[in-house]
């Protein structure tokens, strides 16, 4: 029985278990300023960052910890082999959500499987993607949403929204 749903579970596609309330999905153009990011990261632990919320074309992401490396201070050594990272709020080389955004954000789309999903996720060890059309994010899906979806199956309801 278990194993069934596993497979079941494995087998359905991102859009049958994603967050498709865009509104409700944390987003930044990329030229607002960094206290609209830190405001967000207050409230969210990441950000998607669009191009402009009319398009919505995916440049970027933000995490907490992507404001701890530029939030910590700094101190430069002058033995630092390599260029670097010169974020830094307290040295106002981070003004915009461009600044601090990492850009090679990794996604999915809307028809790719839930166990392909899984697997990507557990290779770059990350809870979260953006789920993403022609470049361009419609939602996105969470490790969180993903555990709460397969428990709820377990107890017998539906696993996906659609019923």
């Amino acid at each position: 029985m278990k194993n069934k749903l596993v497979d079941e579970f494995y087998h359905l596609k991102v859009k049958q278990l994603m967050n498709k309330r865009i509104w409700d999905t944390p987003i930044i153009e990329e030229n607002e300023d960094i206290f609209s990011v830190l405001n967000i990261l207050g409230a969210r632990n990441h950000i998607w960052v669009v191009n402009n919320k009319q398009e919505k074309k995916l440049v970027g992401a933000i995490t907490e910890h992507d404001i701890l490396v530029t939030l910590a201070p700094k101190s430069f050594s002058p033995y630092t082999f390599g260029l670097p990272d010169i974020r830094s709020l307290q040295h106002e080389t981070v003004k915009t959500a461009r600044d601090i955004m990492s850009t090679e954000v990794i996604s999915c789309t809307e028809d790719e499987k839930i166990i392909d999903i899984l697997q990507r996720m557990t290779r770059y060890k990350l809870r979260r993607l953006p789920v993403v059309r022609n470049n361009q994010i419609i939602g996105e899906i969470t490790l969180n949403q993903l555990i709460r979806k397969f428990y709820d199956a377990t107890q017998y309801h539906s696993i996906t929204e659609e019923g």
